[in-house]
């Protein structure tokens, strides 16, 4: 029989099913879909018992989640990766990868999750965030930030939505264009240095797996660089010293767990002319496409790919119970 089966309390074998969620409504849904298949493709490998479910409406997802006992969960963005499947997943039982609710919605919440740094102490670039709709108020404390700067959609991931703003008569434009597109943004102050993402595994506690430096020939690490080949000349392991890749992982790792992250996130820094890491975001959800940069890290440290999607559903499978083991 196909699939990895489990012993039950009452002594019978049966194979395990599991969904592999992807699609969704957001704007990073064509990443997702990517991911997925990849996904899928790596478990059918390993010999689990998956289907592919690409969603693109979350009506009847209950009943279309309710034949399987583990869910791969790569919906990026959106109530995907929001807490809100999260949510929905634990509510109904089933164990999936990745970080919980709360961990998931505080990653997501960039505002939320810059506050969190801050507050304990860890680097993360200079913000003005101005309720929505008042536009005049925004423009008139962001310049306070300096030029260049980078504007933000408060909920968006794979570089959505975001503009680098070179000098003042670009300001009010691209802050009218990210209000009406995501309703919510911040403005951040653009550190001049190196873009260094730091992928987290978790085995025996979070470990930081070889960093990656990315040189993109756009003048920043867009969407257009992020998933067009050519666009982005990758670098892993990063050439950094020692002691710059120790206080990267040091900052990266504290970062995870401060947002209470489970089983893997990437986290996204810039390292500073000066030499400090500062925290740009982390991704609880990072994309598994065969451009992404969590599969390369691992590659980096000899995880193969099905091996890693592998892994990454057994440590879901740890959560189901203790009384159903591998067999």
């Amino acid at each position: 029989t196909r699939g990895v089966v489990f012993s039950s309390p009452f002594g019978t074998l049966k194979p395990m099913k599991v969904a592999v969620l992807c699609g969704g409504t957001s704007a990073e849904r064509e990443v997702s879909l990517r991911s997925g298949r990849n996904v899928h493709a790596a478990l059918i490998r390993k010999g689990w018992d998956a289907d592919l479910l690409e969603i693109s409406s979350f009506d009847g997802l209950p009943k279309r989640l309710a034949p399987y006992a583990l869910v791969f969960n790569i919906l990026h963005g959106g109530p995907g990766e929001d807490g809100t499947i999260q949510l929905l997943l634990d509510l109904m039982g089933k164990p999936y990868v990745g970080s919980g609710p709360l961990a998931s919605a505080l990653a997501m919440d960039k505002i939320e999750a810059k506050k969190a740094f801050q507050g304990k102490g860890l680097p993360t670039p200079p913000w003005v965030h101005v309720p929505t709709g008042d536009l005049e108020s925004f423009v008139a404390k962001a310049r306070a930030l300096g030029f260049p700067m980078v504007l933000k959609p408060r909920r968006e991931g794979s570089s959505v939505g975001v503009r680098l703003v070179h000098a003042e008569e670009e300001l009010p434009p691209a802050a009218q264009e990210l209000a009406q597109n995501f309703g919510e943004f911040f403005a951040e102050k653009y550190i001049p240095g190196r873009e260094i993402t730091a992928a987290i595994l978790e085995r025996d506690g979070p470990e930081v797996l070889p960093l990656v430096e990315l040189q993109p020939k756009r003048e920043f690490f867009d969407w257009t660089a992020k998933y067009t080949p050519g666009e982005c000349t990758v670098l892993c392991p990063a050439p950094l010293s020692e002691e710059e890749k120790k206080r990267i992982a040091e900052v990266a790792k504290e970062a995870y767990v401060l947002l209470g992250c489970r089983d893997f996130a990437r986290v996204d820094l810039r390292l500073s002319e000066e030499g400090t890491p500062y925290l740009l975001e982390v991704n609880t959800l990072p994309g598994m496409t065969e451009l992404s940069l969590f599969p390369r890290a691992a590659a980096a440290a000899g995880i193969p790919y099905d091996d890693l999607v592998d892994f990454l559903l057994r440590r879901a499978l740890s959560r189901l119970s203790d009384s159903h083991s591998l067999g």
